[in-house]
Parts: C-alpha cells; structure tokens; sequence
C-alpha cells in the first residue's frame, strides 16, 4: 500500500495525464454523489435499485449513465420519457470532477495517500452541502462515515496528520474527532440554555405532521433528536383540530416531550402514538444553537484534519453563516427567525483550511498550541 502511494511511481506517467484522470475519475464519483444526494435523506438505499428515471423508472444503461457527456447529449432529458432531469446532476458531476482535479494538482506532486484522502473529504463536502440546503439534515452516513473515514486514512497516510508513525496519526485523527464532536457539542448545550424556545408563528389552519423520527412543518422537517436534547425540552401549540390513529379532539392544548404526550386532559406514552396530524396557528419548539448533525460532521472533520482545524472551521464558519444571514435578512430572502443549514459554511471554512498557504497554518498551529499549554498547565495539579 505505501508503495502505491509513493508519488515516485507515479511519475513514470505524465504529470497531466493524471491531470485528465482525475477528472474523470472526480466525475464519475460525482454520478454517484447524486444518488447519495437524492437518496440518502429519503432513507433510500444508494446501491439498489440501479440509477434510474424517478419519473418513469426507467432503467438507465450504462452508455446512457457517462458522466457530463449523458446529459449534454441528451440535453438534460430522460431518453425513455424525455422529462428534464435537474441541471444540478450535471452540475454536481463537473464541480466534483473540477474538485478531484485542483487536488491532484495541489497535493499529487506531495502525496498520492494525501490526494486521495482530500478528495474523499471533499466528496463528503458535496453530498452534505447540498442535503444540508434542502433538507436540513447531514445523514449519519456522511458524519459517522466520515469520523470512520478520518480514522482509516489517518492511519494509511500518517501524512494527513503530519504525524511520524501510524499510531501517532491514529491518535491524533482520534484526538481530532473527539475534540470537534465535544466543541461543537458544547455549544448546541449552550445555545439551549441561553434560548431554549423559539415561537414559531405559521399560515392560517397549517397542518402538522408528527411522524415516528420527525416533526413536518409546513415549509422543512425537523427531526427530534434536534428538538430534544434535555429531558425539559418540549413541543408545545393549541390545536383547533388534532388527529390521531384512533380519535380527534377540537380545541386542545398540547405538549410533547421524550416521555410524554399530553392532549388537554389525556397523557399518553409518545412511543405508542406513531403518528399524529394538527392544525394550528402558531407552535413553540425547543430551539437549538445547531443541529446534532454538525455536531457529528465536526468530528467527523476533525478526525481527517486533526483538532487543530475544527477550531479554525468553527470560527470561520460563524462568521461566514453570519455574513450570509444577515445580508438574506436584509435583502428580504429570510426572516430573523428562519433556519439556516451550518453545515455549507463549516464545509467551506474547512475547505479554507485544507487549502490555505502552509505559512498561515502553521501560524494559526502555534497559537492554538500555545493557548492548549495555557490551559493544561492552568489544570495540571501542583
């Protein structure tokens, strides 16, 4: 394995016809992000069935299934119905190409094994910026698949840790996962002790769907792992007419915790209620900081970067969602209280990181170093 990867071997070939390799090798990875895409938030496996036509099923053969070439022949429609299919596939499969192809010019002449473990992290990037856009979600195949990830190519390319040994690099990727899981971590809790609810006020008779796994508003889905995080958070509306598999009730007041589920005077075990329709005016939600999947994408970041860079992606990434937000707010796109996906923006800041001059890293390294020793010598008994 660090045979195949020494750049050495691979220079026997011309440095650029690796060059149009990657490209298309990025491409061809970039087909198969869009099914993640499409699939991974609709709990759809990304294996089965084959690619194939969402409006007419049609089974889509491999010389209709090139990457680019497909489309533009076809001109952005099905061969079978002929209904358009999204510019965004094609797309996806050119800015994953473009992607695979910068890295191999930045880190191929250094390291195939860093090269390879980049654009995997990058792929990760696409499929969990443009789930993160529309669904709000970053599937756990991304976030714990990454941190997994992280840790497998840590160890294969102890480049990527710049450490001098395999263990050491497994360590640090560890180190790395840990302490992006616990900073972001931290400041979900945070965030929920400082503001706790967020009344959401919605359209004339909207209706509400609570399903097994998530709450559906009339305009995004909100899974319950990201509306309870403490035993005290808790879902609260009136409802002028409520539905459950068995009876209605007009008129009540509700409130749904983990435990308990309670419909004016009746108390119900949540976990025997798998389905539930209301019609309402407004609702209170427990309100978070983020959600748990950039907690996880954090570390799952950490664990391929090391610590150093959950820091650096935290910071830059606050102040780019903060820049983005404010000026939707301002040009009317968004309301104050309107949910913005943060896992786009710690994408990109990591992104920042993988690619910024050595010089500025390293200056960025030695202040967190710096402050760490400040703090363990702060704590160190005697």
């Amino acid at each position: 394995m660090t045979s195949l990867l020494d750049p050495e071997r691979w220079q026997y070939v011309p440095f650029h016809f690796w060059s149009v390799a990657w490209f298309i090798l990025g491409s061809m990875v970039g087909s198969f992000l869009n099914v993640c895409i499409h699939r991974m938030p609709r709990d759809l496996s990304v294996i089965h069935p084959p690619s194939h036509c969402p409006h007419c099923e049609y089974r889509i053969p491999w010389y209709l299934n090139m990457p680019l070439i497909t489309w533009l022949v076809l001109r952005g429609r099905c061969a079978q119905c002929k209904a358009p299919i999204s510019f965004r596939y094609f797309a996806v499969e050119l800015l994953t190409g473009l992607l695979f192809l910068v890295t191999w010019w930045v880190m191929g002449p250094v390291s195939t094994g860093l090269a390879l473990a980049y654009a995997t992290i990058l792929s990760g990037f696409v499929v969990a910026t443009l789930i993160d856009f529309e669904h709000f979600i970053i599937p756990d195949q991304i976030t714990l698949g990454g941190i997994g990830a992280g840790l497998v190519f840590s160890v294969a390319v102890p480049a990527l840790q710049d450490a001098p040994n395999r263990m050491s690099a497994f360590e640090r990727s560890a180190l790395g996962g840990a302490v992006g899981f616990l900073l972001v971590y931290s400041i979900v809790r945070l965030g929920k002790l400082m503001f706790g609810k967020m009344h959401v006020a919605l359209p004339d008779s909207a209706k509400l769907v609570f399903t097994e796994t998530s709450l559906v508003l009339p305009d995004e889905e909100v899974p319950y792992e990201e509306l309870f995080y403490r035993k005290s958070d808790c879902i609260r509306f009136e409802a002028d007419r409520l539905e459950l598999v068995d009876r209605c009730y007009a008129g009540v007041k509700v409130s749904l915790s983990q435990k308990k589920l309670v419909i004016g005077d009746d108390s119900y075990d949540p976990n025997e209620v798998p389905h539930m329709e209301a019609v309402c005016h407004a609702i209170t939600l427990p309100r978070e900081a983020m959600g748990f999947g950039d907690v996880k994408f954090m570390g799952a970041i950490g664990a391929f970067l090391g610590w150093h860079s959950t820091f650096f992606s935290l910071m830059i990434s606050s102040m780019i969602g903060a820049a983005i937000g404010v000026s939707l707010i301002l040009i009317g796109k968004r309301d104050w209280s309107s949910r913005l996906p943060y896992g786009p923006y710690i994408a990109l800041a990591a992104v920042v990181w993988m690619f910024m001059p050595d010089a500025w890293r390293e200056v960025w390294v030695g202040q967190l170093d710096m402050m760490a020793d400040t703090i363990l010598d702060a704590v160190r008994p005697g």
